[in-house]
């Protein structure tokens, strides 16, 4: 899919109120394109207005050029029109805003890479991956979501021929990630007075687990959501560590913070994003949800934004690859409607970020265009991530989805992994996924000192090839020093963070290279 990614950053020692603005990447050669430009006190003051009316945060300055003089906001703008019932100031603040924005941003070059590079992604037939870098502070509250060329048009992240993100460059490598075909969802709610925990962990739960399916609920992939109610770091810690999760879901309460927010796991045990970076990263999770205030909005000191601390920001700068939070409070219902049409994109193998704009448009629907609640949530994308969360069964071979029942006369097949010690234990595998770990959550189990606590799995992909279908068991692995082993023409084999398909009579060795020797074996049964 063709990308384009633009960045916006203060001139600092030209003024103020200066800024470049600049093409980072683009699907084109002579689409690197920059001007320079100055902010306009238009901006500055409907900014001030829409916080008036929109913020739930304290107000966020943008230090204006001395030398500015500020014009009222213009009279024709919040004039009501005939019929209306919805407050017309409101809708003309959003246009007011959303328009001003885009004009600023696209002036001259960068506007014509813009179009260019929408004509590049129609010829393809697909979309145009937008994705924005805000690198002054001051600039990271702002809506950009709602930025529009003219009145009647769609706003940048609802628009159909265009996937709308931010992102950042100052960002580390993303981890291995592996291949997923089903959502394995961590769902932690912290310490919130307003919530009833047992009763919003059920009423999430649903919203994440649910899918409005209709006759196609074959092509929804599987979705596991495990809970955990006011744990402590440690306990966080151990479940992200003991279980191959790809989306980590936080509910209750959150405030800004130097160091990327405050989540209150319990009343006294907060942990800020960069602590929460780590253990993210380390495990593998693909997606970060916020269902917090202000997950999306840096911390300030006299109204002013502090460098890189909004939560998302320093998720995704140190390397985690998706990260969506809000950018203020949201109401308990908008966030539910929000979390399930989300969720439901993507178990339909949609991307990350066209997910995210399915599920703004639903918002949208149901609390309409003059309401700020699809303007809330903010996604940001690691500049090297394609935002896909689990493997899109559109692409390449037909894939069914492990539950799927195979075809009336074909052999059905029995996998097991055993152990080929003396009195060995032999594990029937699932046909989804098998766990192999020291650990007692793991679904095979290997007390060893050498075994890491989620050391490998076996999974089984199904393939629909000429009509018939073919089920493929692999290996992964996921030990902390790389020490699964199999047996090839050459000897044992290390296998480190790789995927190996596994055929009948194949033998391995999870840890020590001395330890016990596993068989995986299919037969008909």
């Amino acid at each position: 899919m063709p990308s384009l990614n633009l960045a916006i950053a203060r001139l600092l020692n030209t003024g103020t109120d200066n800024f470049a603005i600049w093409v980072v990447k683009a699907p084109y050669p002579s689409g690197y394109v920059l001007r320079d430009c100055v902010w306009p006190v238009e901006l500055t003051q409907a900014w001030q207005e829409w916080q008036q009316m929109f913020a739930g945060h304290g107000r966020l300055d943008i230090p204006p050029n001395s030398t500015q003089k500020s014009n009222p906001f213009p009279v024709d703008w919040i004039l009501p029109t005939s019929g209306q019932t919805t407050s017309p100031y409101s809708s003309r603040l959003m246009q007011y805003l959303g328009m001003n924005l885009w004009r600023w941003v696209f002036d001259g070059q960068i506007l014509g890479s813009l179009e260019r590079s929408r004509g590049i992604a129609m010829g393809q037939d697909t979309r145009l991956r937008f994705r924005l870098e805000i690198r002054d502070p001051d600039l990271i509250a702002f809506p950009w979501e709602i930025m529009q060329r003219e009145p009647g048009q769609s706003a940048m992240s609802l628009s159909q021929d265009l996937l709308f993100s931010r992102t950042s460059t100052e960002v580390d490598p993303l981890p291995y990630l592996r291949t997923d075909q089903a959502l394995s969802i961590l769902l932690v709610l912290g310490h919130d007075d307003k919530l009833q925990l047992e009763q919003e962990a059920a009423i999430l739960q649903q919203s994440l687990a649910d899918t409005r399916v209709g006759g196609n609920s074959s092509r929804y992939a599987p979705c596991i959501v495990h809970k955990l109610l006011q744990p402590t770091p440690q306990e966080l810690i151990q479940e992200l560590e003991s279980r191959s999760y790809n989306v980590f879901f936080y509910a209750g309460h959150g405030l800004p913070d130097p160091d990327g927010g405050l989540l209150f796991l319990r009343p006294d045990m907060p942990l800020n994003g960069i602590e929460l970076a780590q253990v993210l990263t380390r495990t593998g999770v693909k997606l970060a949800v916020f269902n917090a205030c202000w997950g999306a909005q840096p911390a300030a000191i006299n109204n002013q934004a502090i460098p890189a601390s909004s939560l998302a920001e320093v998720l995704i700068r140190h390397g985690v690859p998706a990260v969506l939070g809000m950018r203020d409070e949201i109401a308990d219902h908008e966030s539910h409607s929000f979390i399930q049409a989300f969720t439901e994109a993507l178990r339909s193998h949609k991307p990350i970020d066209e997910a995210v704009a399915q599920a703004r448009q639903e918002l949208l629907t149901l609390y309409k265009f003059n309401q700020p609640a699809w303007t809330l949530p903010v996604l940001y994308l690691h500049p090297d991530f394609n935002g896909e969360l689990i493997k899109n069964m559109d692409e390449g071979i037909t894939e069914l989805p492990d539950t799927a029942i195979p075809d009336v006369g074909s052999p059905v097949l029995t996998a097991t992994l055993r152990s080929l010690a003396p009195k060995g234990k032999t594990w029937l595998l699932h046909y989804g996924v098998s766990r192999i770990g020291r650990t007692k959550d793991n679904d095979i189990v290997i007390p060893e000192p050498s075994v890491s606590k989620r050391h490998a799995e076996i999974f089984c992909r199904n393939t629909l090839t000429d009509a018939t279908l073919v089920r493929t068991y692999y290996l992964q692995d996921f030990s902390t020093y790389g020490t699964t082993w199999f047996l090839g023409p050459n000897g044992w084999q290390q296998i480190l963070r790789e995927e190996v398909p596994l055929k009948s009579g194949m033998q391995l060795k999870f840890g020590s290279a001395r330890g016990e020797i596993w068989e995986f074996v299919i037969e008909d049964s």
